[in-house]
């Protein structure tokens, strides 16, 4: 059986509390010598009090802020991916549009109107190409998704498509982005779509 605890006088606090005073009441003893009272006034009236409360606040705090942090970077992360695959519909789409009636830019096969908006330099390798439009061009399914791309029959159409100067522009640019690497922003996909509307609309 547990002694339940005596009462003591409530008189001066102790330890961080030193200095304190207390009520002078014989009560039970809550912390640094002082009553649950007078320890409540101590900690929201004394400098070392409020320093003690919102150490403990944040203390408590803490685990609950990293967890939002982390949804929000999370679904930061889901809607910049979201607007990604929207931007990349867009561009597609405009691709499409373009390029209707035109032969497979790797097979040279006569046009369908199921043909894909193909890359010559994957994305997978070259993110930074992943909206290029003179990397991005009709293409059958066949060559598309079943040849890999068709990658040399393409390197080797595409010049006579965009012109030699572009075409080494674009070999250009898909080597700084596959050694250096590249992140789409936010503000960038916006761009993009605003740019990829508008050559839609000059093509209706």
């Amino acid at each position: 059986m547990s002694i339940p605890p005596k009462k003591k006088e409530c008189k001066k606090g102790t330890g961080k509390a030193k200095g304190f005073k207390g009520c002078n009441e014989f009560k039970y003893i809550h912390r640094y010598g002082l009553c649950s009272s007078c320890f409540g006034e101590w900690l929201y009236s004394s400098g070392d009090g409020k320093k003690l409360l919102y150490g403990a606040v944040n203390k408590a705090q803490k685990p609950r802020k990293e967890l939002q942090a982390a949804i929000k970077e999370t679904k930061e992360r889901k809607s910049l991916g979201a607007l990604k695959q929207q931007t990349q519909k867009l561009v597609n789409k405009y691709v499409r549009m373009r390029d209707k009636g035109l032969n497979c830019i790797s097979q040279n096969t006569p046009y369908q109107l199921d043909f894909d908006a193909g890359h010559c330099f994957p994305v997978s390798s070259h993110e930074g190409l992943r909206f290029d439009l003179d990397n991005i061009n009709g293409q059958s399914i066949g060559a598309n998704r079943f040849k890999e791309g068709d990658h040399i029959n393409y390197m080797l159409n595409l010049p006579k498509k965009i012109g030699k100067e572009r075409f080494e522009a674009l070999v250009q640019r898909a080597k700084d982005y596959k050694m250096f690497g590249h992140k789409f922003s936010r503000e960038e996909l916006m761009e993009i779509q605003e740019n990829i509307k508008n050559l839609i609309s000059e093509l209706n």
